[in-house]
């Protein structure tokens, strides 16, 4: 069975406030049970500026929702190899936040809501060294001061592609393939349906690479998304591809090509870009993912779980027009 590491969806995070993630609002060290922070991003290495996503919910009387708006600031502190280690000081940063697309908010403070969805975003941070990191969350909600942590890993070099490197020349389903279901080619026409994006599966990243074109390539299960960010996002690659089409080619790729097989089937587009190994010898993926490839078949830069819609079109946009 493939791990998949759940991305902030509300199932664990609502489970996690008071196990996974530890913080204190006062100056007795008192754990804040009522708010609780979770690494939504992942896959983080040592040595090269990198985006850093955090989800924050508040668990009260009514149950759990999510804590959006605004910015948070965040400081990190290495705790060695094994995460047993004395916190030394890292990097610190101010987190924007990102909403689901769809689901924005936009007001200028944190704030608890049931509406809003999304993560905080820090960008362009660079961790030194390999091992177990701490995360510490500073805010201020209604006129209190909240201080929350959670622990993550961060590896040697990145585990799946990263900016600077090739990409992989995969040959992912497209609505041309031949003998596949067209539910592997998007899980959203599973159960006989057609493909709705048809214009987001034409193309392969083996051909946008020789043929020089630029690529911005979405990997996400729009009907199988357990963080529930995927549908939305395909919703934002094609308003992307809409507004900016002589900038690159469009590309949507299924994580599943049987997501109800047993085992379950991962799509070998899918697979050579997300799916790792863990040490203990089993297997882990996390999705969704966007990446932007270059004309010279460089990976440009790489946004997950969520992208800011503008960032995107703006890097799009400082791509010069692909040739007809």
């Amino acid at each position: 069975m493939i791990r998949r590491r759940l991305l902030f969806s509300m199932l664990v995070l609502a489970t996690a406030v008071a196990s996974c993630t530890s913080g204190g609002n006062g100056t007795n060290g008192d754990v804040d049970t009522s708010f609780a922070a979770q690494m939504a991003s992942t896959w983080h290495y040592a040595g090269a500026p990198q985006r850093v996503q955090i989800g924050i919910v508040a668990n009260d009387a009514d149950g759990t929702h999510l804590v959006t708006q605004g910015t948070i600031d965040l400081a990190f502190s290495y705790l060695g190899t094994d995460g047993g280690g004395e916190p030394a000081a890292g990097p610190t940063s101010t987190a924007s936040f990102v909403p689901v697309p769809g689901t924005g908010a936009s007001g200028d403070t944190p704030t608890v809501t049931s509406g809003a969805r999304g993560v905080y975003e820090a960008k362009d941070v660079t961790f030194d060294e390999a091992g177990v990191w701490r995360a510490t969350v500073s805010m201020e909600i209604d006129g209190v001061a909240r201080r929350l942590t959670t622990d993550f890993q961060v590896d040697p070099t990145s585990q799946i592609p990263a900016p600077g490197m090739p990409a992989p020349e995969t040959e992912n389903l497209t609505v041309a393939s031949k003998g596949v279901r067209k539910g592997s080619v998007d899980s959203m026409a599973d159960g006989g349906g057609e493909i709705p994006d048809p214009e987001l599966h034409r193309w392969t990243i083996a051909d946008a690479v020789a043929e020089g074109r630029p690529a911005l390539v979405l990997f996400g299960t729009p009907a199988y998304c357990e963080s529930q960010f995927c549908g939305p996002e395909v919703t934002e690659l094609q308003r992307l591809a809409a507004d900016h089409p002589d900038r690159a080619v469009y590309i949507h790729i299924e994580i599943w090509k049987d997501y109800n097989a047993q085992p379950q089937v991962v799509n070998k587009g899918a697979a050579d870009w997300l799916l790792r190994e863990l040490p203990d010898g089993s297997p882990e993926m996390t999705e969704p993912w966007l990446f932007l490839i270059g004309s010279d078949g460089v990976i440009a830069d790489r946004w997950g779980p969520l992208f800011d819609t503008g960032e995107v079109a703006a890097a799009l946009e400082a791509l010069p027009p692909m040739k007809t």
